[in-house]
């Protein structure tokens, strides 16, 4: 009888550990740690239900009668003490959080609420007057609140309407990385650029020719010129550089070493990663990314500099096989604007050749702001099918944009124009000139159905890139790519890859972001 007691126990107990996970499974909360509102807690909360039933006295009354192995069973403040978060394994709950998920204790109210008010200034506003002026600067969110004082409140737009003048700032400073190891911006540093000047003084930086007649366009002024005549360093280069990051939708993950310069171009090599070591923490993504099959490159400038003007490249896409252009496949080759970091302030203008056909381009502009993952909402793409094949030769992408409207062409024909409109805002900061090479999953959404014709290595070339700086903005780029014009809102987790020098400053939802290594 003895056994059989026990084995009933078990059962018992494993059946009742089931149904207990089953609704931790079935709740919906939007904070796990807070919302895990188990069985024994409706267990315990009825079992007080049921005393309160019997002797007909009010639960939290009678529960400070009670002794404390029975306040324990039964489950009450009083025995468990007041928390800030979720304690597992208690019947009931005496945090902030448990009137939200259904789950206090009976006597929270008399012995919590009152003790939280008093000592804890991140949970003082019970009584919810609306600002952060009352609220103070908060680290944590607090339900309770109309509205939030946290450095994530603008992500989640629950702002109250005086935290930037109350309390961003100091959010600022404590997001900052300790003295010792913060940098500023990466200063321009001069080099010779053939024989225009150094990159501080010269009229057209980067790395220009000096024998190249440059095509001019009215209300645009040359700035930049990049030839790929020689090969770029570009862990010293003042201007360019390259990303330690990937996709997520992908298969790629991008390295320095697929970027090669050769016979005068720029090549992106993707092919499957012979070994090259690559770390989980991507700075460019600032956050973990895992290793992928594939590895690619991309170009990217140092800092976001770049806003108002003409951006034009000359580029030949892939071809998935080699000696054969006709040959459909899967990749996505660009040159496009960006704002770092994207989960921040999402701006983006593109240009995306696919391996659709030898003749898919698309063009997109995305706009969004405190968004971590892409969705269709944030975006204005069209493809487009142009008449001449984007693998069999070079073409010249280029795209104007002002602050009304953003105008896209194709070896100086118009192919598009988007003007701000209800229905379409127009990027307004400043952004890095970007050109990479990806693949996309295997299940291959984008970039062209036909991945199983991939054959690595295989890559896009670049001929040149040019930038034309708008002649009304005043603002951007800084003068001589210094980086006296960059805001805090500009540097904002802009790191490129671990070995750039700049200084990764910011939280990412809430939490600091992993810091790679240069090795």
């Amino acid at each position: 009888p003895q056994l059989k007691w026990v084995l009933l126990s078990a059962l018992a107990s494993s059946a009742y550990d089931l149904l207990d996970e089953q609704v931790l499974i079935d709740e919906k909360c939007e904070d796990e740690a807070a919302c895990d509102f188990s069985l024994r807690q409706l267990r315990g909360e009825k079992l007080s239900r049921q005393d309160t039933s019997t002797d007909g006295t009010d639960a939290s009354s009678s529960s400070l009668h009670s002794t404390e192995s029975s306040d324990w069973w039964h489950g009450s403040c009083q025995a468990y003490g007041c928390h800030h978060t979720y304690v597992h394994g208690h019947r009931c709950q005496c945090n902030p959080s448990c009137e939200f998920h259904g789950n206090c204790c009976q006597d929270y109210q008399s012995k919590c609420v009152v003790d939280i008010s008093k000592e804890h200034t991140d949970h003082v506003a019970y009584s919810v007057t609306g600002s952060c002026q009352n609220y103070g600067c908060q680290n944590s969110y607090n339900r309770y609140l109309e509205c939030q004082c946290t450095h994530e409140c603008k992500f989640y737009n629950n702002c109250c309407n005086d935290y930037d003048s109350h309390c961003h700032q100091q959010q600022v400073e404590k997001q900052s990385l300790p003295a010792d190891e913060a940098q500023g911006p990466s200063p321009a540093v001069p080099v010779a650029v053939h024989g225009i000047g150094t990159v501080t003084d010269a009229k057209v930086l980067g790395h220009p020719s000096t024998t190249q007649h440059y095509p001019h366009y009215d209300g645009f002024t040359l700035f930049l010129a990049e030839e790929f005549d020689e090969p770029i360093d570009l862990d010293n280069d003042p201007i360019w550089t390259w990303s330690d990051g990937g996709l997520a939708e992908g298969q790629t993950r991008f390295v320095k070493e697929q970027l090669k310069f050769e016979d005068g171009k720029m090549k992106i090599v993707v092919e499957k990663n012979p070994g090259v070591q690559v770390q989980p923490c991507s700075r460019a993504m600032s956050s973990e990314l895992w290793e992928m099959p594939l590895i690619s490159g991309e170009l990217r400038s140092r800092h976001n500099w770049f806003r108002y003007g003409r951006y034009e490249a000359r580029i030949k896409a892939p071809s998935v096989q080699s000696g054969n252009p006709d040959v459909n496949g899967n990749y996505i080759s660009t040159m496009f604007l960006y704002r770092d970091a994207n989960f921040h302030h999402w701006r983006e203008i593109d240009f995306e050749i696919t391996g659709d056909t030898k003749h898919a381009v698309t063009t997109n502009m995305l706009f969004a702001d405190y968004t971590l993952d892409w969705s269709p909402k944030i975006q204005h793409s069209i493809h487009h099918a142009i008449r001449a094949s984007t693998r069999h030769d070079f073409h010249i992408y280029a795209f104007e944009w002002l602050p009304d409207r953003v105008t896209w062409y194709i070896d100086n024909k118009k192919v598009r124009e988007l003007r701000k409109s209800h229905r379409a805002e127009i990027p307004n900061m400043s952004g890095k000139i970007m050109m990479n090479l990806w693949i996309f999953g295997e299940h291959a959404y984008f970039g062209g159905r036909e991945m199983r014709n991939n054959r690595y290595p295989f890559h896009s070339e670049y001929d040149w890139v040019r930038f034309y700086k708008w002649d009304g903005d005043v603002q951007y780029p800084c003068d001589g790519l210094s980086t006296d014009c960059l805001r805090h809102e500009d540097t904002f987790l802009s790191g490129n890859n671990p070995c750039d020098g700049q200084n990764q400053t910011g939280y990412k939802q809430g939490k600091l972001v992993c810091q790679p290594t240069c090795q």
